[in-house]
């Protein structure tokens, strides 16, 4: 090779180089959340454990975590979020309009979702399934009982959908009866309208421990009928905006990982591990130039909500009402999908 040649293909490493270490530039999105000074979060009109209003108007859930760590690690402010109660069907119009920065309200990742709304799949905050509630009198033990039965269901959802496919794969000829909010759904279910609701496993949780008159005369069936993989969605076009909702939630599962919490946040700043000073902003690393933000964004979401352990055992963990088991939910190294991506 001529001296000419290799002093360009050096030059060309050195420049790629320099670009992998360049500042992120901060996009549209981020730029218009610090101008406003709010994180607009679109999330469920009401579902314990996930996203839930109390009577002094707090909000509260595994989905309003998600909410509070990416206002603290952008804004430096976890209270900094405007929270947009959408229905299934309203939700996507609203992140396609501009009117949320981030849907955050227990959405199924789909291909079609993917592929045809305009819009982009972040990361999994919650591995769940699609399964059916009936009375305890019914003494069903099986969702394959529901032969000829009447259902409840929210329409706009996977769940409507997932419902008539396996009505037609078993030859079961349910019935459903659609209602587009979920509180009509459940209302309907508990009133004797239909011999059984369906949603996510989930949810079915949260209805029968928050709505039911007296939860043991309801009874949840093994069966799941569908994967149902529940995260974040954020409109196509902003890659910055993107890969901060990202890094949020894989920091929050790496930070539960390597054993920083919520209390010990501060004090493992200074921790000679390497990975937890890249997470935590330690020494000379810095992360958060590269998502155009500042070296501690991680530590503030942390110090906010939690590791992704403590955000859910808070919500939906066994001190809770729903008493939901971490199973899938738990860390890879635990048996679980949490799989987060290595933040270097």
């Amino acid at each position: 090779m001529k001296t000419s040649k290799i002093k360009f293909a050096v030059a060309a490493v050195a420049a790629a180089g320099a670009m992998l270490a360049m500042p992120a530039h901060a996009g549209k999105t981020l730029d218009a959340i610090k101008a406003r000074g709010q994180v607009v979060c679109g999330v469920n009109t009401g579902l314990a454990g996930f996203a839930a209003a109390d009577s002094t108007g707090k909000w509260s859930g595994l989905d309003i975590d998600v909410c509070k760590a990416l206002a603290a690690a952008t804004l430096g402010d976890a209270e900094k979020v405007k929270y947009v109660p959408l229905t299934a069907q309203q939700r996507f119009t609203a992140l396609q309009s501009g009117e949320i920065d981030v849907l955050a309200r227990n959405t199924t990742f789909t291909l079609s979702r993917d592929a045809s709304l305009g819009l982009q799949i972040t990361v999994v905050n919650y591995f769940d399934g699609q399964g059916f509630m009936v009375p305890t009198r019914t003494k069903m033990k099986s969702a394959k009982q529901l032969k000829g039965q009447t259902v409840c269901v929210q329409s706009g959802t996977t769940t409507e959908k997932n419902l008539t496919d396996y009505s037609k794969a078993n030859n079961l000829n349910i019935k459903p009866v659609v209602f587009e909010k979920v509180e009509a759904a459940t209302s309907a279910y508990f009133s004797g309208r239909c011999i059984a609701y369906t949603t996510d496993a989930s949810g079915l949780s949260s209805v029968r421990s928050k709505e039911a008159k007296d939860p043991k005369e309801h009874v949840i069936l093994p069966e799941l009928i569908s994967k149902e993989p529940l995260g974040p969605m954020v409109r196509r076009g902003d890659d910055e905006w993107f890969s901060i909702v990202k890094w949020v939630l894989y920091g929050m599962m790496e930070s539960e990982e390597y054993g920083i919490t919520q209390a010990n946040v501060d004090k493992m700043k200074s921790s000679d591990d390497p990975v937890v000073q890249r997470l935590l902003g330690g020494g000379n690393e810095d992360t958060g130039k590269l998502l155009g933000l500042d070296k501690e964004w991680l530590a503030r979401a942390v110090k906010a909500v939690g590791n992704y352990g403590e955000s859910y055992d808070r919500n939906l963990g066994p001190k809770t009402a729903l008493n939901l088991p971490r199973g899938l939910n738990n860390l890879w190294n635990k048996g679980g999908l949490m799989y987060p991506y290595p933040a270097r």
